[in-house]
């Protein structure tokens, strides 16, 4: 399976954005999909997660702002981004939530880019 993220854009702080990440294949199979980001110089960091159930994970720095959601039929997982604030400037992947939930990482994608200035 290959992820390609887009969706991605310049907006002022306080807009809002929505990101899809497109699988080539199923993601029924797959046990837990994400968004992480990546700023300069920064670690990447996990922005949102959704269990094969539905059920959601989010770390506070995003938690109330960002939704992720997945449309199994589509082989799409989508991010709503609310509220945007110039600390969420970014590359963002998508990719599966790692060996820790059973699934191997997939080669990490191109990424879309998130700028959020005024």
């Amino acid at each position: 399976v290959q992820l390609v993220e887009s969706g991605g854009g310049s907006v002022q702080p306080g807009e809002s954005l929505t990101l899809v990440c497109a699988a080539s294949g199923s993601i029924l199979p797959i046990n837990g999909l994400g968004w992480y980001r990546q700023a300069p110089g920064k670690e990447r960091e996990l922005v949102a997660g959704i269990l094969r159930g539905g059920r959601t994970t989010y770390p506070d720095h995003s938690k109330g702002r960002f939704t992720i959601s997945r449309d199994t039929a589509k082989s799409t997982v989508t991010l709503q981004m609310n509220n945007l604030k110039p600390e969420d400037t970014a590359m963002y992947f998508c990719n599966t939530l790692g060996p820790r939930l059973g699934d191997p990482y997939l080669r990490w994608g191109q990424g879309t880019q998130v700028t959020v200035s005024s």
